[in-house]
Parts: C-alpha cells; sequence; structure tokens
C-alpha cells in the first residue's frame, strides 16, 4: 500500500534504479484516498462509523483539502464520495482509492454473527459508493485477509478483480528462493538454509511460492527457528469452528476444492475450507482438470511446518487434547470422516 501511495502521487526519488522507474508515468500525480482498518477491533457498529469518519478526515487533511460541507455529517458514504470528487476537482486528476484490511471489522466478530453482520453492512453502504464514483478514479485497490462475494459487500462493483489466484501476482505478497539468496544473502551464515525452506516456505497461489515475509525477517532478526506468524495471535475462532464441525484434522493436508468454493465466504455461510485457505492456515498444493473446458480441482494442504505444528497444537488444546501430547501415525490412515468437496 505503501509503495502504490508512493506511486501515485509521483515520489520519483523513492524508485530511482528500481524496476517501477521507466514503467511508470511520473508526469501525472493522483491524489490518494487512503483508507485503513488494520488498527484496533471495533466491537459495535458504532464504532466503526466513529473509525470510518476518523479516516476521512485524515484522508482530507493529507490532501490539503478544506472540511466537507455538501452531505449530513452522519452520511459517511456521502462523505466518502464528496470526498473523491474534491480530489478531482483541486488536482485535475483522478483519484487512487487505497483500502488495507477492508474486511478486518467483519473478521473481528466472526464469533458473534449479529455484530459481523452489522460490520458487513456499514462497510458495504461505504464500499457502494466507489460505483457511483467511477469517473473521478484511477485505480482502487483493496486487500483483506478473506474475500467476501461481491452479493454480500461489493454488490454493483462488477468491475473489481480478485488477484488471489492470479499467477502472475503470485508472488506480490512474499519473498521467493532468489529473495532469500540474493536480497538476504548476508543473513544467511549460521542458518541452515533447508530449514528456512521447511519452515516458513510453501505459500503459493497458482503460481510461483514464496516465504512468510513476517516469520522470515523475524528469524533474520533473532536467529531462531519459531512460528513467528503465528504467535502473532490464537485463531480462536477458526478452532472453535472446526472443532463444533468435528473436523477431521488430517485431512488438513490433503484437502480438495474448486475455486467457488475457496471464495464462497459470508457471515452466514462459512466454509472451514474456505476460512482456513483464505486466513492463510492452508495454501495451494496442486491442482487437475478433467478437460480444459472444466474448471480445476485444487489441492490444500499446510505451507510449511510452522503453520502445521502451530495450528495442530492449537486444534489439540480446543479438541481437549493436552498441548504436550504428540501423535504420531503408524499404520494405515484411517478414512476421513469428512468427504473431499
Amino acid at each position: 500500500m505503501d509503495t502504490l501511495k508512493e506511486l501515485f502521487e509521483g515520489n520519483r526519488a523513492l524508485f530511482e534504479g528500481l524496476a517501477a522507474e521507466p514503467r511508470w508515468d511520473w508526469s501525472r500525480r493522483h491524489p490518494v484516498v487512503r483508507i485503513s482498518f488494520a488498527d484496533g477491533v471495533l466491537r459495535e457498529r458504532i464504532e466503526l462509523e466513529r473509525r470510518i469518519r476518523d479516516q476521512l478526515r485524515l484522508a482530507r487533511e493529507d490532501l490539503g483539502l478544506p472540511e466537507l460541507s455538501g452531505p449530513d455529517p452522519d452520511d459517511l458514504p456521502g462523505q466518502l464520495a464528496e470526498l473523491i470528487r474534491k480530489a478531482h476537482r483541486a488536482a485535475g486528476q483522478p483519484v487512487a482509492v487505497l483500502v488495507d484490511e477492508y474486511d478486518k471489522p467483519i473478521l473481528d466478530n466472526l464469533g458473534d454473527p449479529a455484530i459481523a453482520a452489522e460490520m458487513r453492512d456499514g462497510l458495504r453502504s461505504l464500499y457502494s459508493v466507489l460505483k457511483g464514483s467511477d469517473a473521478h478514479l484511477k485505480f482502487v485497490f483493496l486487500t483483506g485477509v478473506s474475500k467476501f462475494s461481491k452479493v454480500s459487500l461489493f454488490s454493483g462493483l462488477n468491475n473489481l478483480q480478485d488477484l488471489t489466484l492470479d499467477p502472475q501476482f503470485s508472488a506480490l505478497c512474499g519473498y521467493t528462493d532468489a529473495d532469500i539468496d540474493s536480497v538476504f544473502a548476508p543473513e544467511l551464515p549460521g542458518l541452515d538454509r533447508e530449514q528456512i525452506r521447511s519452515w516458513y516456505n510453501g505459500y503459493n497461489w497458482g503460481g510461483q511460492g514464496v516465504y512468510n515475509p513476517f516469520d522470515v525477517l523475524l528469524l533474520f532478526r533473532n536467529r531462531q527457528f519459531r512460528p513467528y506468524w503465528f504467535e502473532t495471535g490464537t485463531p480462536t475462532f477458526l478452532t472453535r469452528l472446526l472443532a463444533e464441525r468435528q473436523f477431521f484434522t488430517p485431512d488438513l493436508q490433503r484437502l480438495q476444492s474448486d475455486a467457488a468454493l475457496l471464495s464462497s465466504f459470508d457471515v452466514d455461510h462459512i466454509e472451514p475450507e474456505a476460512l482456513l485457505f483464505q486466513t492463510g492456515y492452508l495454501t495451494l498444493h496442486g491442482s487437475t482438470q478433467a478437460s480444459p473446458y472444466d474448471e480445476p480441482i485444487y489441492t490444500l494442504g499446510y505451507p510449511n511446518r510452522a503453520v502445521a505444528a502451530s495450528l495442530n497444537e492449537a486444534l489439540l488444546q480446543e479438541y481437549g487434547v493436552p498441548g504436550e501430547v504428540l501423535v504420531q501415525e503408524t499404520g494405515p490412515r484411517r478414512p476421513s470422516c469428512r468427504a473431499p468437496t
């Protein structure tokens, strides 16, 4: 998000010598409206509205625009629409809108479906403005953990393109093997290269596999192998959902799904496969197609050792098994109690 913001604002000095410099049109500087829901946990609709109001104020101040006077102050979608129009008019260039963690207010409340639905409705009202503001927009980019269906959250925004399973963007948010061996070469002495791969590599979205950057950076700083990313937050809702569905944990290494299921996510309809994939606890291990005309069937599994060990430990505790108990299969695997989807 920071990179996109600096690009659209035309800060060329930051990109000297980088691949973007000769490819970008530096003659145009676009106003940027950035909205982020990354910080804190919102538990009520009024808190969401307060956060949106504050985000719009910060965006207006960053753009040097006067206070908005058109719509009712409580009409937050109207406030966003006016902000986009005035930014376009003041700069003479269409606006780039960047929304970071667009779904976090919903995900933080999945344990309380009523509150989660209120958050979804509030965000849907806000995002609906983007469709009517198309004439004033140059670019819109949204990031989030999950992919909510367009019907539930982005009704009318039929020009959104989902980049999740687009092979050309598969390495967008992680480090490749080449990155580790070149950019981070000075950090490698004293660390087992194969262990780095085993612990933190393995994420794949249909193209080139990548390492978790959060884990890698903390490994290089602390020089110890640990599940750093997993330790940032225990997926309580996820483990409870799997326990309630009596999900057979060995199946997590060999699930199968089509693209529709991986994209199926809403407050009132949550499939464990979609939740596990979209939150990063499972990743793609391959795909098959019966014919070129059929949709691919994806095979899912743990991305790496760090995620597999940590998630299984969390699940054992949720299932009532002490975390220090280790389970090893020595005989034939018993049939799955859950048929492949």
